[in-house]
């Protein structure tokens, strides 16, 4: 058992050898579906075989794992046991002394590599300055091994609040998508006198909400009807991950812990469907894909997803704590049917990205991270 303690520890990321040349060896003796003759291979079932052996000759032969670990290790980085559970996390702190501090959590199938381009900017000098904090949500990454079963997002919002109190910040801001707004939303409901404020961002998928936690809002016209069923088609043609991962994670764990073609095909098939028409930079792929295989987190991710889907807690937790929302990839039909009233003090609609906004459109979500805030600043 880990011991209890406070201590917070400086960490680098530092891979073995030996692990990347057996993972080279494991993408050498990759053996890959074959086409049915006749059929034109798209993504409608998934991510063709050609994509997934390219990405994974490319990870063989063409990555360098060792350059994306240093622009990692760039960031000071620690670990510290919150809960018998090892937490690792970035933190950034701002060279202006009174910068507002800022959690950052990432989503699935995501990691702290999500963040790499917004850190910089947030942490700049001056008047919209922010002092970050990016922790590894337990699970992911080197947020790992799990210490027992547990980990969903109410307990990792109460981790995380302990790890602001760690680090002196009694008050702080909270930013994240997908997962990582699930918690960000519970940390304003559960702490409402610490979170000065939230900042979501998401795409237009997330009206698929609308009817499982949230109602859906009467007269939408026929545009938008079609609009909300549109997304709903999509949803339940490309939700077979989370439904598996919510009910059986324990068999998509063997295949995700022992091939690394399998994690590629597996993260590559989300990012391929959930981002803009611009994608996100592959050597960045890889990076996140790299993280889940080395720390072996597939498994625990997908655990991840299991015990929040058995945790009788919604994504959804609603506060009085200032929030603000930034919507990628967007049409008018989303805010009609996720903030109706119009309650929301701080939405922003974007043509661009998608669902890794930090990846795709770093300098608008940042933008708009600094906008938000600004109206909550002293």
């Amino acid at each position: 058992m880990l011991p209890m303690t406070n201590e917070i520890r400086p960490f680098r990321i530092e891979i073995p050898q030996a692990e990347l040349a057996g993972l080279r060896g494991r993408l050498a003796a990759a053996r890959f579906a074959e086409p049915v003759p006749g059929d034109e291979p798209d993504w409608s079932r998934g991510i063709p075989a050609d994509v997934v052996r390219e990405l994974a000759e490319y990870w063989r032969d063409g990555y360098d794992w060792r350059a994306q670990e240093a622009a990692l290790n760039a960031f000071p980085q620690f670990t510290t046991v919150i809960d018998g559970q090892t937490i690792h996390f970035l933190h950034v702190r701002s060279a202006q002394a009174d910068a507002m501090p800022l959690l950052l959590t990432h989503g699935y199938p995501s990691s702290i590599a999500e963040f790499l381009d917004v850190i910089g900017p947030l942490t700049e000098p001056g008047p919209d300055a922010f002092h970050v904090v990016v922790p590894s949500v337990p699970g992911f990454g080197f947020s790992t091994p799990l210490s027992g079963p547990g980990w969903d997002l109410a307990r990792t919002t109460g981790a995380f609040a302990e790890l602001m109190t760690r680090l002196g910040y009694d008050r702080f801001a909270a930013q994240g998508g997908d997962l990582g707004a699930g918690v960000t939303g519970r940390l304003a409901a559960v702490y409402p006198d610490r979170v000065i404020g939230t900042h979501v961002n998401s795409d237009r998928g997330t009206i698929v909400l609308a009817g499982e936690q949230l109602p859906v809002p009467e007269n939408l016209s026929e545009a938008e009807q079609s609009e909300l069923d549109t997304a709903r088609a999509a949803w339940r043609a490309g939700r077979g991950y989370l439904d598996l991962q919510s009910h059986k994670p324990e068999t998509i764990a063997a295949a995700l812990t022992d091939s690394p073609v399998g994690q590629l095909a597996w993260i590559a098939e989300k990012f391929e469907a959930w981002t803009g028409a611009d994608g996100i930079d592959r050597d960045r792929l890889l990076t996140n894909v790299s993280l889940y295989w080395f720390t072996r987190s597939g498994a625990t991710a997908a655990r991840f997803l299991y015990e929040a889907a058995h945790s009788g807690h919604g994504w959804l937790a609603p506060s009085d704590v200032p929030a603000g929302w930034a919507v990628f990839n967007t049409s008018p039909v989303v805010r009609r049917i996720m903030d109706p009233e119009e309650k929301i003090v701080h939405w922003s609609d974007f043509a661009e990205g998608g669902h890794f906004a930090a990846m795709e459109e770093p300098g608008l979500l940042v933008g708009d991270i600094r906008a938000f805030f600004r109206k909550l600043r002293p």
